[in-house]
């Protein structure tokens, strides 16, 4: 039917490759090529012609990331710090800009750096067809162009996270806080994935598109698939897109080149596309699998670490946009006088809906839901269905009049007098589509905080002869909207008071800096400043690791690796607030660290290492490669101290940070290994959040590195440092388990490496099996007897403390040992003086 409906096209022009696009709409590169955006004057004004582009700049809150060659707008609003880039326009700006939304205000959804395509190698993008077809192939940006069939199409992405701010206000979610702006709308033009496809020649079988970018992330590349049943439909209108309004795509927006997935979740329009893979089953990334999905609302935060085969079950996928709608006018603490003003205010939002579905409805209630109004609707993406056949757009042809679907927001206004108004107490709207389904009246809270589209409530506040219009939530970390401070109390009665209310004091950037060594440590978690000098002595993992966090803000690594009794304990700490300016400062600091450094670790910042290899030592341990920035930098770990490492969990995308003991010496250069239990989940128990994450990292990318930290210093021939005091010792009486072994290896090795070293040492290592015992073969020469590790095997190879010997335990294991083990050792005379827990 279709063949007959629509014939072949007639032979193509073949056209230049753009290779890119300044600012001001120019072309530059090698290859000769007419003006990107077809001439405004020529075109018919019935329908929205793409909005003015404004100048952008390169920001200086991205002057030092990885995106410092991003141009963007200054007025996009960040929900995610500087880096990555996260982030919508104003409401009020987004709306007021139109049906087609500019570069400067499209919203931003990335999770990592942009990756880099000069100019002049656009046309040179390469990206391939494969998987279950008879035909793979690889095609540059220039062939794409030249081959095939380019069109032009409207289509509204949409963040699944939209709104989803009203939902981390009511329960935290694992997710960012998008405010109503996680949508735009604009041109699309390229090649229907169809095209392609057909090119390629799917088999019998296949059942998936795995679409996958070019942008490394810590979890691998960002994938996802679609269902090739809606590639291969032409009302779905699913894209390869090179161009936005016309214009080469904004390195934000996937240049060079991306899908456009229209009516779904904006994360199945994957940026900076590099394959086309058909596959049998959905796609297998981490970010298809951990991103993007409704689980059910009885999933909590912390029971979702746990369920694997609920996070890959494909019901519980995103695909379809559900509906949704907003109010924009009046806009969030907009104010109306009740005395001079027009007797007559106009409501005005927009609405969208999924899958192709037109919103047919808007209806607007003042009285919480007993009566309701029909709204005006405006359908802009129609008057696209009229341009003639012969023309084009953008540079592809619009051939959209016999679509049914409906793939971008509209928008709708509905004239009240402002007396209504004052005799409310809110404003709620709601959308319906063409398949009758509408927005519920209650928020389905889910982990992810993803799809939220409940009733959008504006507050009334009668103040005076004024009222005053206030929305759920303002994005990001922007203060504001009704739930917010419902919420307020709430969230004080149930968070851990780490401040002392007695303490008022005002603190400057440079009184902190004053105090930025091991002597006066100051540190600052949530703003807030502690002075660490009392707990030098008595902190778990040395003083080293507060004077590691002198002077900076080391609330990340507070919050991530702190028990809730440790920040019960911060009151009496609490020494004041940072003031505003050292506030803003500290926000601004972006770490780095210089890649050509002699020494790798370093205490006051973050430095990435690449995963080189994994080994398999056992079946649940592995040793981890890292490579570090060049052949000759030194791993910097003084023997028996230890490091942080920092990674982001595949399924709550939160920061997990833990202490290692790496097994590299100090000295080694170029490599760092870590050697490293695995605990896997079991029916039985919660396995290990930081261990299950590293190795599910693939070969190739970062992890984040901090040290040395620790206490405790073995300096050779019996000297050691503990908590910054020299100590002489005569014998170590090292206990262990498991992975507790790393710590006391570094020291082992070092005493065994110095023939001149007459330090005596006894060492229990304590395992379940044989298989479990790590440095196994390093250990063979020294093995003794056998049997658990209880009273009697403590009192016949440590036995009672010799009060004038230089004796030292060194114990590291797992929380039941080292109970154990104090219990048992404190009745022989040993004391905290003379025992070192890693």
């Amino acid at each position: 039917m279709f063949n007959t409906l629509f014939p072949p096209s007639p032979p193509r022009t073949v056209k230049p490759c753009h290779s890119g696009s300044g600012d001001d709409g120019s072309t530059q590169g090698p290859l000769p090529s007419p003006p990107i955006l077809d001439d405004p004057s020529q075109l018919p004004p019935i329908y929205p012609l793409p909005p003015r582009v404004r100048p952008k700049s390169v920001l200086a809150a991205d002057l030092e990331t990885p995106d410092s060659h991003v141009t963007r707008d200054a007025r996009l609003i960040r929900l995610t710090g500087l880096h990555p880039l996260n982030a919508e326009a104003p409401l009020s700006d987004l709306f007021d800009e139109g049906f087609l939304t500019s570069e400067n205000l499209h919203y931003v959804r990335n999770h990592g750096h942009v990756p880099q395509c000069q100019d002049r190698h656009v046309c040179d993008w390469t990206f391939s067809v494969e998987g279950m077809v008879a035909h793979p192939f690889a095609l540059s940006l220039r062939d794409l162009i030249a081959t095939y069939d380019q069109v032009t199409d409207p289509v509204t992405l949409v963040c699944a996270g939209n709104r989803r701010k009203e939902q981390n206000v009511i329960r935290k979610s694992k997710g960012f806080s998008w405010g109503p702006a996680g949508l735009s709308t604009a041109l699309w033009t390229g090649t229907p994935i169809r095209d392609l496809l057909a090119r390629a020649k799917p088999l019998r079988g296949a059942k998936y598109v795995c679409l996958e970018g070019a942008d490394k992330l810590s979890n691998g590349h960002y994938g996802t698939s679609v269902k090739l049943s809606w590639c291969m439909d032409v009302q779905k209108g699913i894209l390869v897109a090179h161009k936005m309004n016309g214009r080469a795509l904004h390195p934000d927006h996937g240049k060079p080149l991306r899908a456009v997935v229209p009516g779904q979740i904006g994360g199945r329009s994957v940026k900076w596309m590099k394959r086309i893979v058909v596959t049998a089953d959905p796609s297998d990334n981490c970010y298809h699998i951990y991103n993007n999905r409704v689980l059910p609302t009885t999933v909590t935060p912390e029971a979702s670490a746990d369920l694997p085969e609920t996070w890959r079950d494909e019901r519980y996928a995103i695909y379809d946009l559900n509906a949704n709608s907003a109010v924009c006018y009046p806009a969030h603490d907009e104010r109306i006088s009740l005395v001079d003003g027009a007797s007559m205010y106009k409501i005005r939002g927009y609405a969208y809906g999924g899958g192709g579905r037109r919103i047919t409805r808007m209806e607007l209630t003042l009285d919480r839901g007993k009566t309701w109004r029909l709204s005006n609707m405006d359908y802009p993406e129609d008057r696209y269905r009229a341009v003639p056949e012969t023309e084009t757009l953008c540079g592809g042809k619009v051939d959209a009049w016999w679509r049914d679907t409906s793939f971008c927001w509209c928008f709708w206004e509905v004239d009240i007098a402002v007396a209504q108004l004052e005799a409310a107490g809110d404003i709620m709207v709601r959308a319906m589509d063409d398949g009758l389904m509408v927005q519920p009246r209650d928020m389905y809270w889910s982990v992810l905080g993803m799809m939220n589209n409940p009733w959008f409530r504006v507050v009334i506040h009668k103040e005076g002869t004024t009222l005053r219009f206030e929305h759920p939530t303002q994005p990001g970390l922007m203060p504001g909207g009704w739930m917010e401070r419902k919420a307020v109390q709430q969230l004080a009665e149930t968070r851990i008071q780490m401040t002392s209310l007695q303490i008022d004091r005002l603190i400057t950037l440079d009184e902190l800096k004053d105090h930025g060594d091991e002597t006066r440590p100051w540190f600052v978690v949530d703003g807030n400043v502690y002075d660490g000098a009392p707990f030098l002595d008595r902190h778990p993992g040395g003083a080293a690791s507060i004077a590691g966090a002198a002077g900076q803000d080391a609330t990340e690594e507070f919050m991530a690796i702190h028990s809730e009794n440790a920040r019960a304990m911060m009151p009496e700490h609490h020494i004041g607030r940072l003031d505003e300016a050292a506030l803003a400062a500290l926000s601004d600091k972006v770490e780095e660290s210089d890649p050509s450094r002699p020494v790798f670790l370093d205490p006051g910042a973050w430095t990435k290492a690449v995963l080189q290899e994994k080994v398999n030592v056992s079946a649940d341990t592995k040793l981890f490669r890292f490579r570090l920035d060049h052949k000759r930098q030194v791993v910097g770990l003084p023997v028996g101290q230890h490091l942080l490492m920092r990674l982001r969990d595949p399924a709550s995308r939160e920061d997990i940070i833990r202490a290692y003991t790496p097994i590299s010496d100090g000295a080694d250069q170029g490599v760092l290994d870590v050697l490293v239990k695995i605990y896997y989940n079991t029916s039985e128990r919660q396995g290990g959040k930081m261990t299950q994450a590293l190795d599910a990292i693939l070969v190739g990318h970062f992890v984040d590195f901090r040290g040395p930290l620790g206490k405790f210093q073995y300096l050779g021939k019996g000297l050691c440092s503990v908590s910054g005091r020299q100590r002489k010792v005569r014998r170590f009486y090292m206990i262990c388990a498991g992975s507790g072994i790393t710590p006391i290896f570094q020291v082992l090795r070092a005493l065994s490496a110095d023939q001149h070293d007459a330090t005596e040492c006894t060492l229990l290592d304590g395992n379940r099996i044989e298989e479990d015992i790590l440095c196994r073969a390093q250990l063979e020469d020294m093995m003794g007897r056998r049997g658990r590790i209880d009273r009697a095997m403590v009192e016949a190879e440590i036995g009672p403390r010799d009060t004038e010997g230089g004796d030292m335990v060194l114990l590291c294991g797992p929380e039941k040992l080292e109970r154990s083990m104090r219990d048992i050792l404190s009745t022989m005379g040993w004391t905290d003086d003379h025992l070192v827990v890693f």
